[in-house]
């Protein structure tokens, strides 16, 4: 399965991470709409953040509507990301 670009920024991550829960408050504080799919049980999802990390499974995995993608990013460093659009 190859990923396509969103309309929407998409965070593919799980329940029990860390790093996707600050991910999500970084974008909740930000007010930002985006799509949240957990890939515990979803091999699609599973396979496209396989695809993006070259075989890892590393999430948060972050894509943007210009297709760019972020995994495990710091607080600054989506807050930045996000700065930009």
């Amino acid at each position: 399965m190859t990923q396509s670009t969103p309309e929407k920024i998409t965070l593919y991550g799980t329940a029990w991470c860390g790093d996707c829960h600050r991910s999500r408050l970084v974008l909740k504080k930000n007010e930002i709409d985006y799509v949240d799919i957990d890939i515990d049980g979803n091999k699609d999802a599973e396979q496209i953040v396989l695809e993006v990390n070259g075989g890892s499974r590393s999430v948060p995995t972050i894509i943007f509507p210009d297709g760019s993608t972020m995994t495990e990013p710091s607080r600054r460093e989506l807050e930045a990301k996000l700065a930009e659009m």
